[in-house]
């Protein structure tokens, strides 16, 4: 699918949930401004054409406080402070966490990539030191699984084979 394709899918997808209306471009500007990267062009789009937040397989965060949580923390901003301050994580600057699958487990996104190469944080698995790996998958990969059901709700498969060889285990 192409980018376009997968807007017009997400919208298509979401309509009807009651989301925020689409973020500001002075709120994307800022953000990146915080990451110190720009967002990758299809996250972009989905965040001043779609909705603020709530799309995807266990609703996005907001990119700022809508009012409408979609995990414990308020936004993008507040997940992303947390993530990259707590000694715990140890993210590598320009990934962010983008959604929160429960359980603990994160779906994160780096900036660093034009595409935006999707991570998964499941300190579940194995260990914290461990808890951070890339799915090698593009967000538009990840956002076609989920828009054709295919997406995990638990660890994912190969994360979980690989968590029995942690030397932390």
């Amino acid at each position: 699918m192409t980018d376009d394709e997968l807007l017009l899918a997400v919208r298509a997808h979401v309509a009807g949930r009651g989301l925020p209306g689409p973020a500001s471009v002075q709120d994307v500007a800022a953000f990146e401004q915080m990451v110190g990267h720009p967002m990758p062009d299809l996250l972009k789009s989905l965040y001043l054409e779609v909705a603020n937040g709530g799309f995807g397989p266990k609703k996005t965060l907001s990119l700022t406080d809508t009012g409408n949580w979609f995990s414990d923390r308020a936004d993008l901003t507040m997940a992303y402070h947390d993530f990259t301050t707590d000694p715990d994580h140890q993210l590598p600057p320009g990934i962010v966490p983008l959604m929160d699958r429960g359980c603990a487990m994160w779906a994160l996104i780096d900036f660093r990539t034009a595409d935006g190469q999707m991570w998964d944080w499941d300190p579940n698995l194995c260990c914290l030191p461990h808890a951070l790996a890339p799915l090698e998958q593009s967000l538009a990969q990840w956002l076609a699984d989920w828009l054709h059901d295919v997406m995990p709700d638990g660890p994912y498969p190969h994360r979980e084979l690989s968590s029995r060889d942690c030397p932390d285990r």
